[in-house]
């Protein structure tokens, strides 16, 4: 529609301000500029719903908040992708590290990107000025006498001819006598252990290898050097930036972390691997660490300033300006220790004047069910699978906002989900919107008429006294809240503003009689409903991005920023766009047909191994025809099992991919379009390979 029909108050800071499109985001002195990470996830894996409430879905939410008050507002966020663990998952599938990672970052991207979640910048750890920066802050702590060097006994594989990581080994347990205990964990007894204690240690490259102990130098940081100033740190950062009570320091503001307690022990910062940064060599001194890599603890937090620069060659102004610049971070329970401990002690240990960390915003864990999420049995929704059910997006981030674990952990229920859509957002939410539209279309044309003076209205209103007054609290509240960080609370604050529209639309009477009997009263009542909504657009933003652009369609009118007080910003005569329901219902019986699905394979679901068959195999006792059927029943057992997030993404990118070569063909027939399509074609089989191989894998 023509905003030549737009009729909008003119007010400073009314509408939100954007950066033109390739412009990078800079911090500005004097003005408040907010700098947000949320955890980097590990690129070994696809995220589950509790990972992206945990840390990336929080992170936008604040973020679009901040914008939304027209705050410069940076949002990071990116893969870690070296250490161990890459190494150990690219051995199993057969690829190299950076194959894995290419794989895995994509797959995060393609997650996110379903739910809105919307990083100014999502990066990876595996670039060059990654490993710049992680060098840089290795040196600064080595001139500042923060590092050590200490020699430690580690396994070594002989065939191999390398030293084994904590995860490449495997030996019993010397505590409970495990047969397959990790190098650095027991799953049986679940004690923490030292790969170099197993007994008959075994390499996982090849079980036929002998492994055996030998000396390897590494440079470890003196946190017991660093920990006065890291305590006082803590205690000052936790009072200005209002954290939340964690695990490492609680409501009192005394510092309950078990290790810090217990007193800070130097920590490695090597390690022999080939996956990683390389240890920066500056002299003979240094040429024991020759060929060692970066650990990863150490460098993933690094990812944070390292994404940055890849975002704009002007990082240190963010990242270098405590004073202007400050810095909210997001993550679930586990990661607090490196937050707010680890690698604020590397900064300060840096000596450089780094941003520190100003607000921590963690959670405790969403379960699924009854029980946990686990990839490894197909149970809970893993993020590429989330828009399998066909449930909206914008649906999935409310729900997931509204049990938000911010104090303790949170249960992932079907039916919740279900009734939040239908009871919540289509009842309260969409009906207020949609009731209020739809009259202004139905009666006025779609133009609102004339009703109220532009400005802000008098909470000591002639018939809306309480109403005004109401919405104004309301508004105050929201703000607290996200404020705050407290995002579950923002967003019931949000829904009970909406219920009081609804309220207020039933007890003005808003009707055809109403119209008839009283034209002006139904003005006034249409302008404050309408302007209402223009604010709840803005409210909603950070939680429903999609929808608050749907109401914005709906209304005719540009995003605004979030208001002080509710005022008529919308004005006579301005035309509306067609009204439209911003939700759907969800059939209840739904609940049932989702939690078969992502509920898991039972263990019992496969056959004994000594009566197994198929097409080509008949079990012992077993006639033909009995091992047709049993082939069968298993080959449709394969087929409705749950399948895996990997090869649900992949399954996606053959279909998208079919799509390009689908609409290249109905093009008309020349020599640049026939190449063009040869080359989508070849990409469509390897995609299809690719997805042929993932099938195998999960099989």
């Amino acid at each position: 529609m023509s905003t030549a029909a737009r009729k909008i108050r003119d007010a400073d800071s009314l509408l939100r301000t954007s950066f033109p499109p390739g412009e990078a985001i800079l911090p500005k002195e004097g003005e408040k500029n907010v700098l947000i990470t949320s955890a980097l996830p590990y690129c070994n894996n696809v995220p589950h719903l509790g990972n992206i409430i945990g840390s990336t879905l929080s992170a936008d939410v604040f973020a679009r908040y901040n914008r939304t008050r027209n705050r410069r507002t940076l949002y990071i966020c990116g893969t870690d992708e070296y250490g161990t663990a890459t190494e150990t998952q690219a051995l199993k599938e057969g690829v190299t590290p950076k194959e894995l990672c290419d794989k895995y970052n994509e797959l995060h991207r393609e997650t996110y990107k379903w739910f809105e979640i919307g990083f100014d910048y999502f990066g990876r750890t595996s670039t060059p000025l990654h490993s710049e920066i992680s060098q840089s802050i290795y040196l600064h702590l080595k001139h500042n006498d923060y590092l050590e060097k200490q020699t430690k006994e580690q396994t070594y594989c002989e065939g191999c001819s390398k030293f084994l990581a904590d995860r490449f080994v495997e030996g019993t347990c010397p505590h409970c006598g495990a047969d397959d205990a990790r190098g650095d964990q027991c799953d049986v007894c679940a004690r923490t252990l030292d790969a170099v204690d197993l007994i008959n240690p075994r390499c996982l490259v090849n079980r036929g290898h002998t492994v055996t102990t030998r000396s390897s130098e590494h440079m470890y940081v003196k946190l017991d050097k660093l920990q006065p100033r890291t305590e006082a740190w803590i205690k000052k950062s936790y009072k200005e930036g209002k954290w939340s009570p964690n695990s490492v320091i609680n409501a009192e503001g005394e510092i309950v972390d078990a290790r810090m307690k217990q007193g800070l022990r130097p920590s490695p910062v090597t390690r022999d691997l080939q996956w990683g940064v390389p240890v920066p060599i500056e002299g003979p001194e240094d040429e024991a660490m020759r060929g060692k890599v970066l650990y990863v603890w150490f460098d993933a937090p690094i990812g944070y300033p390292s994404i940055t620069a890849n975002y704009t060659p002007e990082w240190k102004q963010w990242w270098f300006n405590h004073q202007n610049v400050r810095l909210y971070q997001f993550m679930g329970k586990d990661n607090v220790y490196f937050h707010t401990i680890y690698f604020p002690a590397i900064q300060l240990g840096d000596g450089r004047p780094w941003t520190t960390l100003h607000h921590l915003s963690t959670t405790e864990y969403l379960n699924y069910e009854g029980g946990k999420f686990s990839k490894s049995h197909n149970r809970g929704v893993f993020g590429p699978a989330a828009k399998e059910t066909g449930i909206p997006s914008t649906v999935w981030r409310f729900y997931l906002l509204s049990v938000r674990p911010e104090s303790s952990d949170a249960m992932f229920s079907w039916d919740e989900c279900i009734a939040a859509n239908n009871n919540i957002l289509l009842n309260n939410f969409g009906n207020f919107v949609n009731r209020a539209t739809k009259f202004i279309s139905s009666q006025y044309n779609g133009v609102l008429p004339e009703g109220d003076v532009p400005g802000p209205l008098s909470p000591n209103d002639e018939v809306d006294a309480e109403f005004v007054s109401d919405v104004n609290a309301l508004i105050k509240e929201y703000t607290d809240a996200m404020e705050s960080v407290k995002l579950r609370l923002g967003l019931q604050t949000v829904m009970l503003l909406s219920s009081r529209g609804n309220t207020y639309l039933q007890a003005s009477g808003l009707s055809k009689a109403l119209m008839t009997e009283n034209p002006k009263r139904c003005a006034q009542v249409v302008t404050r409903a309408l302007n209402l909504i223009y604010v709840l657009s803005a409210l909603i933003h950070p939680f429903m991005p999609a929808t608050s652009e749907s109401i914005l369609e709906q209304i005719n009118a540009p995003p605004r920023s979030v208001p002080d007080v509710f005022s008529i910003d919308i004005l006579p005569g301005h035309q509306i766009g067609k009204p439209e329901h911003l939700f759907k219902r969800i059939d209840e019986k739904m609940a049932d047909a989702w939690r078969a699905k992502f509920g898991g394979q039972p263990s019992s679901a496969a056959p004994p191994a000594d009566t197994k068959a198929d097409a080509t195999h008949v079990a012992p006792g077993m006639s033909k025809r009995k091992a047709a059927a049993a082939a069968k029943k298993v080959a449709a057992s394969k087929a409705d099992a749950p399948k895996s997030p990997e090869v649900l993404a992949w399954e996606q990118k053959v279909a998208d991919q079919g799509n390009v070569v689908r609409e290249l063909k109905s093009r008309p027939k020349t020599k640049e379009t026939e190449d063009e399509i040869a080359a989508n074609v070849e990409i469509l089989k390897k995609l299809k390979a690719e997805l042929i191989s993932l099938q195998k894998q999960s099989a």
